[in-house]
């Protein structure tokens, strides 16, 4: 029997791989889904309703390799010897934001980062649909981009887009690009060499024209190094945390927050900000010059930056037990992100760190740590090298296990006025599901605490 040649084989039936194949099919593209793994059975049964075949836990590379074009999922990495295959025949592979792009004439405006990418895609959205736009949440949080071309199209969208969607992403032009920053991070992804994994962010302005507008941390040595090397024709929009001289957004006399853009002159004070430290002031920074950009009226953008909510596990704040805050910060998955948590804490901590490492130096956050923190607990299967960081120099210092047991230790440390602050600088994947999964039993536990002690 002759094996069908597909247009698009999709390598992953996630929440991005199916919306992919949804589009495919909603175009009349004939697709083919392929999961190594197990599909989740909400996806298997919308692939099953549409009409689109797939398989599970194979790869089945005759068919695949067979494909006009390949859609590949964020998390299956370009070594992975199904994709070497498939480039050395030539095949196009391509990222899901990439097919989505093919087939939208919407405003796109991604946001990407080596941190704050999630706040300030939600913030931006936020202040977005506020000033009454029809706009889109997609990316790494909402539902997936070609889903919503395919079935809930907008006229603009908020991407928040990783450096492994950055990668397979060629023609996609961002009408409006932000760059928060760029720090190590998953350099596993890039042969441990930083160059290459910044330059994937940097792929972020590629494609650019005179009529858009790209939105960087002004302070990033990288960023601003790599615009001035490299220039482009978009509208350039840099913020910065200290007061600069022509600077779209820069923070005067430590606390009022000045933009400008265009003709058009903004500022708000930092303490008015929905949001605390330093890190979310250049999130909201970049949201707002976003805003800006896009006229929305500065009444809607003041009141949206002071009203905003945060989006889970990051510096969310659970409850107050026996006089003592928990936060939980389970999204800092790398050291800066613990930096920025650190940043913003007013009191003495217990602070929850450990899991996976991706080779962090903790000398970059022990200025940070040794004057605020009260005991460390260290929550992960290896802890050898956060012992030999801090060992001896905080007070108290103990492992667990489990979320429970963390957290029933860090009660002992901590006094009345105290935070204890969940935030690991590590993946999680040797204790936990995901980042979510270890944050949603920090909250869990933490709530269940809180019951037991108003009885």
């Amino acid at each position: 029997m002759k094996q069908e040649i597909y247009d698009t084989v999709v390598l992953g039936a996630g929440e991005s791989g199916v919306g992919a194949a949804i589009l495919c099919h909603a175009k009349n593209l004939s697709v083919f889904v392929s999961d190594y793994g197990t599909i989740a059975p909400k996806y298997a049964k919308e692939l099953e309703a549409n009409g689109i075949p797939y398989e599970q836990g194979k790869h089945t590379e005759e068919i695949i390799l067979s494909a006009r074009q390949i859609v590949k999922s964020p998390g299956i990495p370009l070594t992975a010897p199904v994709i070497r295959k498939a480039q050395e025949k030539g095949i196009s592979v391509i990222s899901e934001i990439e097919l989505a792009g093919f087939y939208s004439d919407a405003y796109m405006i991604g946001i990407t980062g080596s941190n704050g990418k999630t706040t300030t895609t939600m913030w931006l959205y936020h202040i977005l649909t506020k000033a009454g736009l029809d706009v889109g949440l997609t990316g790494n949080v909402g539902f997936s981009l070609a889903r919503q071309v395919a079935k809930d199209p907008h006229d603009y969208y908020v991407i928040e887009l990783s450096s492994f969607q950055l990668d397979n992403m060629y023609r996609f032009r961002c009408n409006l690009a932000v760059l928060l920053n760029i720090t190590p991070d998953h350099l596993d992804r890039y042969d441990h060499d930083f160059d290459l994994y910044a330059r994937a962010k940097m792929r972020i302005m590629q494609n650019q024209t005179a009529s858009d507008t790209f939105i960087y941390w002004g302070e990033d040595a990288y960023i601003s190094s790599y615009v001035k090397e490299h220039p482009s024709v978009a509208k350039k929009e840099a913020f910065y945390l200290t007061a600069v001289a022509n600077a779209s957004a820069c923070i005067q006399a430590g606390e009022q927050i000045v933009f400008h853009v265009g003709e058009r002159t903004f500022s708000i004070p930092a303490a008015e900000l929905a949001l605390p430290g330093p890190h979310n002031q250049q999130n909201a920074m970049a949201a707002a010059l976003a805003a800006l950009t896009l006229d929305v009226p500065d009444e809607i953008l003041r009141e949206a930056l002071k009203d905003f909510v945060n989006v889970p596990h990051r510096l969310e704040y659970i409850a107050t037990v026996d006089g003592v805050k928990y936060i939980n910060d389970s999204k800092a998955t790398n050291i800066n992100s613990t930096q920025y948590a650190l940043q913003s804490m007013h009191t003495p901590i217990v602070l929850i760190l450990g899991g996976t490492d991706k080779g962090n130096d903790y000398a970059d956050i022990e200025d940070l740590i040794l004057p605020k923190a009260r005991g460390l607990i260290f929550l992960g299967v290896d802890n050898a090298k956060l012992h030999s960081s801090f060992d001896g120099k905080v007070p108290l210092v103990a492992d667990a296990l489990s979320m429970k047991e963390a957290i029933e230790k860090a009660r002992g440390m901590a006094q009345t006025g105290d935070t204890v602050l969940l935030s690991p600088a590590c993946a999680s994947f040797d204790l936990f599901k995901n980042y979510e999964d270890r944050g949603d039993q920090f909250r869990s536990t933490v709530l269940e605490l809180k019951t037991k002690n108003e009885k």
